[in-house]
């Protein structure tokens, strides 16, 4: 019992002596310490310092000269300059189909015969009442000139003339309108009755097309509705026919613009002159790939789009340039940052074509621009895959030749 009361006592001192040591250092003052500043040069970091700026990393990209065109893409359709399907105006039964699915016919061939007996006999009734017509005023006159009949029975003699000529003229017509005639010369195609078929007025019966000239319709966004002109050149791929470039010119601009899509139609017109290998390769309906072109720049000054740093309304980079003084710059970096406005023309491939505010050769910021707070910070060049010496080499003639 004795040994336990011992090792009980000692523990308690033991607790009270950790709490007074613990009570003592939290309350004991604080050993003076020396702040750095003007006049200790020792706490001063590597780097730091009054009229010492924190260095900024920044990737770079320098203003170059490439040709660069002003173009709108645009998906259409192509369609042959004359294109019809053929439908009779009068009823009748099909007695005879003369050509061939798919293949040439003249203008004024006939395609499709009707059955027209009943209006052959029409024709031969009103010729035979146009004789007799002829011979009625023809007697008449020489009764009149000899003062046997009135001036009046000639008059009405001369009317029923013309009613009989009228009514063989109709009946001609309706006769003619038994055959179906091509209206141009083209290529049949897959005829859409057969001989016997009783058919109506109005129904189809083959499509007949000219393929020697080609159009293809598409649209172009509003915006760029009044850059497109007439004669412009248009570029077309077909996916039908891979490989295939073709040109085309532009014909004609629909005046209403869509209201739904907001775009503008555009006509172009192509020969056909089978660049596939084979005559007539171009098809109507063919998926079409247009490309339209306003204009082209030989010489364009472009950076990459990254470069835009946008403000408001206006556009700005952040070029790369020498110090005022380049022996108070540090080792690591050779150039400052100056924010420059610029105009922007053409944008392609993430690329944007400078109008105004660049010249060939400049550096500019492509990434890193929001931590370059105001002109005149020192920067340093980063190019990812080239330790940092390389890039500032690589840079430095760019730098002393900028403004």
């Amino acid at each position: 019992m004795a040994s336990k009361s011992s090792f009980a006592a000692v523990a308690v001192v033991g607790i009270a002596l950790a709490g007074a040591a613990a009570w003592w250092l939290q309350s004991r003052p604080l050993a003076p310490t020396t702040i750095s500043g003007a006049g200790s040069s020792e706490a001063k970091p590597s780097g730091t310092g009054p009229g010492t700026s924190r260095i900024v990393g920044v990737e770079v990209a320098k203003v170059v000269k490439q040709a660069l065109r002003d173009d709108a893409q645009a998906v259409g359709s192509l369609r042959a300059r004359h294109s019809v399907m053929l439908r009779p105006e009068l009823v009748g039964r099909i007695i005879a189909l003369n050509f061939k699915d798919g293949g040439p016919v003249r203008k004024g061939q006939i395609l499709v015969q009707f059955d027209d007996q009943l209006q052959q006999a029409e024709v031969q009734q009103m010729q035979a009442q146009l004789a007799i017509a002829q011979a009625s005023f023809k007697r008449t006159q020489e009764l009149v000139a000899e003062k046997f009949l009135a001036q009046q029975t000639l008059d009405t003699s001369a009317a029923n003339l013309k009613v009989a000529q009228a009514q063989l003229a109709l009946a001609q017509a309706r006769l003619n309108r038994m055959a179906v005639r091509a209206p141009f010369d083209g290529t049949a195609g897959i005829r859409l009755v057969n001989v016997g078929d009783y058919v109506k007025d109005g129904a189809d019966l083959v499509a007949l097309e000219d393929t020697r000239q080609m159009l293809v319709d598409f649209r172009l966004p509003e915006r760029v509705g009044s850059k497109v002109r007439p004669g412009q050149t248009v570029e077309m791929t077909l996916d039908a026919l891979p490989g295939s470039n073709l040109t085309a010119q532009v014909e004609a601009i629909d005046p209403l613009l869509d209201a739904s899509g907001r775009s503008v139609g555009v006509r172009a017109v192509l020969l056909n002159s089978g660049k596939a290998g084979q005559p007539q390769a171009l098809r109507s309906g063919m998926f079409a790939r247009v490309t339209t072109v306003f204009s082209v720049n030989a010489s364009a000054l472009v950076v990459p789009e990254e470069a835009i740093v946008p403000q408001g309304n206006k556009q700005f980079v952040i070029k790369l340039v020498a110090p005022p003084d380049a022996n108070a710059m540090p080792p690591e970096s050779k150039f400052v940052s100056q924010r420059q406005e610029v105009t922007l023309g053409v944008r392609r491939q993430g690329k944007v074509e400078i109008v105004q505010g660049l010249d060939l050769g400049d550096t500019v910021v492509v990434a890193g621009q929001q931590r370059l707070q105001k002109d005149g910070s020192p920067v340093r060049i980063v190019e990812l895959g080239k330790p940092a010496g390389q890039a500032l080499a690589a840079a430095a003639p760019v730098a002393s030749a900028s403004r």
